[in-house]
């Protein structure tokens, strides 16, 4: 088993964005990134399952479940 060592400059880039992080709506996450297509995925419940959705005028897609949020997908993430 390989073990993957964070460079010096992604320790920075990840403490700078767990100020923002702990101010999310749950404790626990799910993030996943698709590099080719520049979307970060975050989910708030292990296996999401969303009933509709919101697109916001600044790129950001709110999934719910009925009234509760249970994820969001960010476009154009590395942009931000």
């Amino acid at each position: 088993m390989a073990i993957e060592m964070l460079a010096e400059r992604d320790i920075s880039h990840l403490l700078g964005a767990v100020s923002h992080l702990v101010h999310l709506p749950k404790p626990q996450m799910w993030l996943d990134y698709d590099a080719e297509a520049d979307v970060l995925y975050v989910h708030f419940t292990e296996k999401p399952s969303s009933t509709h959705s919101d697109m916001r005028e600044d790129g950001i897609i709110l999934d719910y479940q009925d009234d509760r949020l249970v994820g969001l997908t960010v476009l154009e993430a590395s942009q931000r």
